[in-house]
């Protein structure tokens, strides 16, 4: 492969790591920053509520951050930030039973981060 083909050239690059990191970092961060103050002030059945919107919500808002300034992946980058925003909760929880709903809530992090990514494509498409 070329020097151009990893995505070196013209300002874009096909992947980025750090920012794919620090996107699922802050999208989890988020998903804490949500969910328990809804706990403190609504109790337990908008908590649980909250769970999977923030869960959803917050790796697509990141995903669309990530991918402005991607060239090509968007949708890979995307699934990538709910995968780490996953990835973390799992580590801080590990050795932990986690219910249904939080198993569920993983599978909506990934899913989110990719419609962000889809997101992403489009507007760049559209430019």
């Amino acid at each position: 492969m070329t020097h151009q083909e990893w995505g070196a050239g013209a300002g874009g690059r096909l992947m980025r790591p750090g920012r794919t990191l620090l996107g699922g970092f802050l999208a989890e961060l988020s998903v804490f920053a949500i969910v328990f103050p809804v706990l403190y002030v609504f109790g337990e059945r908008a908590f649980l509520a909250s769970i999977l919107i923030a869960s959803a919500m917050m790796p697509f808002v990141f995903a669309v951050w990530v991918g402005k300034r991607l060239e090509s992946h968007h949708v890979l980058h995307g699934a990538l930030v709910g995968l780490v925003a996953t990835l973390i909760y799992t580590g801080l929880a590990w050795n932990q039973t986690q219910p249904l709903l939080y198993k569920i809530s993983h599978g909506l992090k990934v899913i989110g981060g990719a419609a962000g990514g889809v997101v992403a494509a489009r507007r760049k498409s559209v430019r």
